[in-house]
């Protein structure tokens, strides 16, 4: 499995995007669910966005998509 963060569908790093183009998903659902489980995470909620933020720097940008 090669995950990579989306050049074009990006709002902020692109890892949603890339992880949407990767399963044939819907970016804007991958994006919508990434914020729900933030908010509604009990406990860990927190680590979401900081799991984001390192997937942005750590996952190589895609040509294709």
């Amino acid at each position: 499995m090669d995950i990579k963060r989306a050049r074009r569908d990006r709002w902020i790093f692109g890892v949603c995007g890339g992880i949407a183009h990767t399963y044939g998903w819907n970016p804007n659902v991958v994006r919508l669910g990434a914020v729900a489980l933030t908010i509604l995470a009990p406990g860990p909620g927190w680590l979401l966005p900081v799991v984001y933020i390192v997937l942005g720097f750590v996952w190589p940008e895609s040509e294709e998509y």
